[in-house]
């Protein structure tokens, strides 16, 4: 009986042993367990924010206008997008020639919340066709890049109270090193997040201006009649020319010395009658 009595007090005291120490390794490992947590709350507030924040789209579209005058449906459709807020982005004319009529496009960004409207104006500059608009959805993309910042910003604090707290060159330089590579990682995602924001916030439209075609009647009938007669003698007064053309050196050449000697054979057959 004794000897049982020995045997679980001294259970107890092993016991006790094992408690002490798990609690001195939960203390030297707070700092770890602190900061897996902060990363978890970090990771349910960005998933958080993807669901219910607003969504991030990238909207970009294309058109044809007809317009009689496609140089000055081109001032009129810059002068629409910078009414509301938006500008050129690339711009390109081409004047009129003997083989072609005017023409340009012309590259835009405007508000996403105004591409409707803009949309909806350039049917009075010309006549729209051939009118697409695709849209991307960023958000995805958006989040992670906000998340990282955050991360680096936070690391890029903790180091600089490291830089405050250093108490040897060593680590100061190591510090520094890292601080650096910090700061410079976190500039290039701040201007990768600036460019997709840029993007989200201003759509992207490209138009293209062209002229009017020529008006064509309806062949057939009375009308088509004397078109086709017309064309018919155009046709045949323009091969007699070139035929002609053709042949005005030769005669000019060949037909002035044939002429010549016919007058004087005539001449030579009036004169030998007259002997006789």
């Amino acid at each position: 009986m004794r000897l049982l009595r020995t045997a679980v007090f001294g259970l107890v005291v092993l016991l006790g042993l094992v408690a002490c120490s798990g609690g001195g390794s939960d203390s030297s490992d707070g700092g770890g367990a602190q900061s897996g947590a902060d990363t978890a709350d970090m990771a349910v507030a960005e998933v958080a924010d993807a669901a219910t924040g607003p969504r991030e789209v990238v909207t970009t579209g294309s058109l044809s206008l007809v317009a009689a005058d496609p140089l000055t449906a081109m001032d009129d459709v810059v002068g629409l997008v910078e009414a509301v807020g938006g500008y050129v982005e690339e711009r390109a004319e081409n004047a009129a020639t003997d083989e072609a009529e005017a023409s340009g496009w012309l590259t835009v960004r405007v508000p996403a919340a105004e591409l409707t409207a803009v949309l909806d104006g350039l049917e009075a500059v010309g006549e729209t066709r051939d009118v697409s608009i695709s849209s991307e959805d960023v958000t995805r993309r958006g989040r992670d890049l906000d998340a990282r910042i955050a991360a680096l910003q936070t690391s890029t604090e903790r180091l600089l109270g490291l830089m405050a707290e250093a108490d040897s060159s060593e680590a100061l330089l190591a510090a520094e090193d890292a601080l650096s590579e910090r700061q410079a990682e976190l500039e290039s995602l701040q201007a990768e997040r600036a460019h997709l924001s840029e993007q989200v916030a201003m759509a992207s439209l490209h138009v293209t201006i062209d002229a009017d075609g020529p008006v064509q009647l309806a062949t057939g009938g009375f009308v088509g009649g004397v078109q086709d007669g017309w064309g018919a003698l155009v046709g045949l007064a323009g091969g007699l020319l070139v035929v002609l053309g053709a042949l005005l050196p030769w005669i000019l050449v060949l037909g002035v010395p044939l002429a010549l000697v016919g007058v004087l054979l005539r001449r030579r057959r009036r004169r030998a009658p007259a002997t006789a």
